[in-house]
């Protein structure tokens, strides 16, 4: 979910794109065709950039999971009495469940996203460890329509791009786009921090006016 550049309704065939000759520092779009051109570009690096994380071998996976468990623990301090979003792990992202039980012991709550539909913000309910799961979009765990939703002050999401201006690249839904600037706009925004492997790291996903910035990133080497 997320990083998102909407491509999921676009389906373009128009000539081979000369982004990578591009200014790194571009941001914004010039018009139709450039926005086109971009669009082609994020579908391209994401098939990339999912196939290698995912034909990363599991020994060095655990590795890296519990590089970035402890590099959350340093940055984020005494988690107790503060709400965490985390994900369920989907195609080869960093594994942070262990990591989610222990924050749970040391006194936080945790929660899961979930998506409501096609185009809008996505939801966060409560994630106890205990309940029952649902199957949700892509068949990803989710808490069941019991759980309360709440507003994280910690989000952790997944990457399949990042780049120096801490603009994320997701899977093109937008969902993670539209949540933060929901909670932005609500003067509720949370702490954002991307995870995943160092070989994400891009100069630029070429941002447009939809792209929202996380704060920070933790991008391990493996």
């Amino acid at each position: 979910m997320g990083g998102d550049d909407e491509d999921e309704r676009r389906d373009y065939a128009s000539p081979p794109c000369f982004l990578h000759e591009l200014d790194p520092s571009f941001a914004g779009i010039a018009d139709a065709a450039t926005e086109r051109d971009v669009a082609r570009w994020r579908k391209a690096e994401r098939e990339r950039l999912i196939a290698r994380r995912q034909a990363v071998p599991v020994a060095a996976r655990t590795g890296a999971d519990a590089e970035i468990a402890a590099e959350l623990d340093r940055r984020l301090g005494p988690v107790a009495g503060r709400t965490v979003a985390l994900y369920w792990p989907f195609r080869g992202e960093p594994d942070l469940r262990r990591w989610a039980a222990a924050t749970r012991a040391a006194g936080a709550r945790t929660c899961l996203p979930v998506v409501v539909r096609k185009a809008a913000p996505l939801v966060f309910r409560l994630w106890t460890g205990e309940e029952t799961l649902e199957r949700g979009v892509w068949n990803i765990p989710i808490p069941p329509d019991t759980s309360p939703e709440v507003v994280p002050d910690i989000v952790i999401a997944p990457v399949v791009g990042f780049d120096a201006a801490n603009y994320r690249l997701g899977y093109g839904g937008g969902f993670y786009d539209r949540t933060l600037a929901r909670l932005r706009a609500a003067g509720r925004g949370p702490r954002t921090i991307g995870v995943g492997f160092s070989f994400q790291k891009l100069p630029t996903i070429f941002p447009q006016p939809y792209d929202i910035a996380l704060d920070e990133s933790i991008l391990v080497e493996i």
